[in-house]
């Protein structure tokens, strides 16, 4: 780490230069309020404007594999390994955690507070019970249908009426569920900081399949020489190092840590 510190702090000099970034991002870092805490913070310490295009993690990944970004900042760790391995990213770094949350309406017509995840799914599943899913490729749709195969169920094979894919973002499904009283997953991220809950309530939670890791990456500038390597390097070393990991930590909403800063590993 204390090389990473060494390069933010010999960059700074440089930083009286139009200097900007392109960050492609999961929308969660957006809607729950972390970039717009965060991004002040760094720019105040290296003179480095960042420009964010907040898009399901999917999303993301395909405008950096178009060159359109300098960064990506996302939580689907198999989809990053993928792009790493096609050559796009240049070294992936874990950054943060939180977890994923069952949400439904607070009188649960599912009967499935308080059980394990897999447990929970199989029922709402055997019972019908109207589900909301993203159905955009983001992190969450990821690990939803993850979970819906641990559950020991084919979703593309189960789909009826009670299952509605919306192929939108995380607060739009939760808006939808909210309107249909279904069940949806979200990160909780999102959830704390949402405001229009409605009837919405948290069912499942804790459950250690609910885990939910963040990851960052220079895109490849050998691939895509308009990438600004220096300056995205930059945002990637204050992220996973001491300043950036303690403002993660900071960023709390009633009292509430949305995410948990947890880059000691090493890139892959």
């Amino acid at each position: 780490m204390a090389l990473c510190l060494g390069a933010i702090a010999g960059y700074a000099p440089a930083m009286a230069q139009d200097r900007s970034i392109v960050v492609a991002s999961t929308t969660s870092t957006q809607d729950s309020g972390l970039f717009g805490y965060l991004l002040p913070i760094f720019k105040a310490k290296t003179g480095i404007d960042v420009k964010v295009i907040a898009q399901g993690t999917g999303q993301a990944l395909d405008t950096a594999r178009r060159g359109d970004a300098d960064v990506v900042f996302v939580h689907a760790k198999a989809q990053e390994e993928k792009f790493l391995a096609e050559g796009f990213g240049v070294k992936r770094f874990d950054v943060m955690y939180n977890d994923f949350v069952l949400l439904g309406p607070k009188g649960d017509p599912a009967g499935i507070k308080g059980k394990d995840i897999e447990t929970a799914l199989q029922t709402i599943k055997a019972k019908a019970a109207p589900f909301v899913s993203r159905g955009d490729r983001s992190g969450t749709h990821s690990a939803e249908l993850a979970l819906w195969k641990q559950a020991g169920i084919d979703i593309s094979a189960s789909k009826g009426p009670w299952y509605r894919e919306i192929g939108q973002g995380m607060g739009a499904a939760l808006n939808t569920a909210g309107a249909m009283n279904a069940y949806v997953l979200s990160d909780r991220g999102t959830w704390i900081s949402f405001k229009n809950r409605r009837d919405l309530d948290i069912i499942v939670e804790g459950d250690k399949r609910l885990f939910n890791q963040y990851g960052v990456m220079l895109v490849n500038p050998e691939k895509f020489p308009s990438v600004k390597k220096e300056l995205g390097q930059t945002f990637v070393d204050w992220l996973i190092c001491g300043e950036g990991q303690a403002v993660i930590a900071g960023y709390k909403i009633d009292g509430q840590q949305l995410f948990f800063p947890n880059a000691e590993k090493k890139a892959s």
